[in-house]
């Protein structure tokens, strides 16, 4: 019995049509489609914001501080005119002024701390959520004032708690104070979530 070669089979029509068509592919193929969703790209510039969780979250915190009045003399007034209509610091995310130190994160000083008072004070800025931030309002608060040689005025709270921020003036007008918490919103922006 004969063993039969395989025999190179002549391409057919179907073959070439096939190979024609691959080539004519590859040849158009050299340069990349345009991209179908290029206004994609465009749309996610103009949205979308890339920042960091720090910048984010002390963003929230200066727009939300819940200021603590502590009004001890005449500074209170001017204190209590810049809640009213026409210095409005509901425009800085400080709409309502907290009696509570649990509920507070800003301690506003205003007015003469005297000996006695100064352990109330302490107390009610220990009782302060952190971080918590402190401003020193008036001439008596910051130094004492034109009471500071007197045996029952303390000569500055900063000899008391932390201050963060002094408002001098005697009194301070709404202005100085507002000028004062934009001082806090620019200390808090600079703060870092992370603990070092």
């Amino acid at each position: 019995m004969e063993i039969e070669r395989y025999q190179i089979s002549v391409p057919s029509d179907v073959d070439i049509a096939e190979g024609l068509k691959i080539n004519s592919l590859i040849e158009a193929s050299q340069q990349p489609i345009a991209d179908p969703d290029k206004w994609l790209d465009e749309e996610l510039k103009r949205n979308v914001l890339v920042t960091t969780v720090d910048y984010v979250l002390d963003w929230a915190r200066s727009r939300s501080i819940f200021p603590l009045m502590f009004g001890l003399a005449c500074c209170a007034f001017e204190m209590i005119g810049s809640a009213t209509s026409r210095f409005d610091i509901a425009r800085f995310g400080m709409d309502i002024f907290r009696w509570s130190p649990r509920q507070a994160d800003l301690m506003i000083v205003a007015g003469t701390l005297t000996w006695k008072m100064a352990p109330a004070v302490k107390m009610v800025y220990e009782q302060m959520a952190e971080p918590k931030w402190v401003i020193a309002m008036g001439a008596c608060a910051i130094s004492g004032g034109t009471f500071r040689e007197s045996y029952s005025v303390v000569p500055g709270i900063n000899r008391i708690i932390p201050v963060d921020v002094y408002v001098p003036g005697c009194p301070p007008r709404p202005e100085g104070l507002i000028h004062g918490i934009r001082k806090i919103h620019e200390k808090i922006m600079r703060e870092s979530i992370k603990r070092t």
